[in-house]
């Protein structure tokens, strides 16, 4: 697993499936598939299978050390239990053990969203066979929008709404008062902020990273391929919202190319993360950030040649938001404490 360091933060690729296989027609409903083919210099083999006809999609976590506080950024697959449609992915568990970090070193889980593939490691079986926290110090930030889109007592059906992945991997959560319910935006420290991007889900949320000259984007499932940096209205067949989702990508992707911030996804293979420019109508790689083995990095420090990299940096608290309030209606800043039951 890589590290690199991004101001006074470090970041850690923890991998959990490295191909999740689907087409592009499947993946992503009314796309060009000419846009593929078109750029398989770069596309193949990290995010296209060209011989196959399959879009390579990663699975991953992410591990932060930032303000003395260790911090998990999804939990990815579930490794204990049976999920419909869903792989069943390494145990996150262990992968933070390889590298020194004990579940009970973690301060703070944050969840993009709901989706299986980025709660399912938040809760694991106890020898009583009893579903519980998987992470017992740990704090869970969990959005406002998304519980209530998520639980299967809601009066109306909904696809992506998964009554098993509720009861396994959020009510222990709940139960255990370890959830802390944002709405619009959290601070989480000097260095991070989570922001409220929906689209992909109702309460879909993205984090950003501000330390020092550098900035990155935690922007979850915001992209799932980069050949949507091409083509940033093309959603793929998981939005909710797939018209909401465009929006909000684009004016994500508007921000992080006008400030030089990494783009970090959940599920994009090969290097994972991309600074991005303004190409045309959409945008394109700049420089890869290569979180894929322990090879030089232009992010690692010390060393490598960051010069290349222009910013435009803003005083520390006053760092524009990738997202502004037309498109994430506030239901009242700040975040609140869970209650047990």
């Amino acid at each position: 697993m890589h590290t690199i360091e991004l101001g006074d933060v470090s970041v850690t690729m923890v991998p959990h499936l490295d191909n999740w296989p689907l087409s592009p027609a499947e993946f992503f409903p009314g796309g060009d598939p000419k846009l593929w083919e078109a750029n398989r210099s770069w596309l193949s083999p990290a995010h296209w299978d060209p011989e196959a006809g399959r879009v390579r999609v990663a699975v991953q976590s992410w591990l932060l050390r930032s303000g003395g506080r260790t911090i998990v950024i999804d939990t990815g697959l579930a490794v204990d239990t049976d999920r419909p449609g869903v792989p069943a992915g390494a145990s996150l568990p262990a992968a933070l053990s390889s590298i020194g970090v004990a579940p009970a070193d973690v301060d703070l889980v944050v969840c993009t969203h709901l989706h299986a593939d980025h709660v399912g490691g938040n809760t694991h079986l106890d020898e009583g066979g009893e579903r519980v926290p998987a992470f017992p110090n740990a704090q869970y930030l969990l959005s406002q929008p998304d519980l209530d889109f998520f639980n299967p007592n809601a009066l109306t059906e909904e696809p992506g709404r998964s009554a098993i992945v509720y009861a396994e991997s959020i009510e222990p959560i709940l139960r255990a008062g370890r959830a802390l319910i944002w709405d619009d935006s959290h601070i989480i420290d000097e260095n991070l902020e989570l922001a409220l991007a929906p689209g992909h889900t109702p309460g879909h949320g993205v984090l950003t990273l501000t330390s020092g000259d550098d900035r990155a984007i935690f922007v979850g499932d915001l992209l799932h391929a980069p050949v949507q940096l091409l083509a940033p209205d093309l959603s793929s067949c998981f939005c909710h919202d797939p018209a909401t989702a465009a929006q909000t990508r684009r004016k994500v992707l508007q921000w992080a190319a006008d400030h030089s911030a990494l783009v970090i996804p959940a599920h994009f293979g090969g290097a994972r993360a991309v600074e991005i420019e303004r190409n045309g109508s959409g945008f394109a790689p700049r420089r890869w950030a290569d979180f894929s083995e322990d090879v030089p990095s232009p992010y690692d420090r010390p060393g490598g040649d960051r010069s290349a990299l222009t910013r435009d940096p803003a005083p520390r608290g006053q760092v524009p938001r990738p997202m502004d309030e037309e498109s994430h209606p506030t239901k009242g800043p700040g975040s609140r404490p869970s209650r047990p039951g």
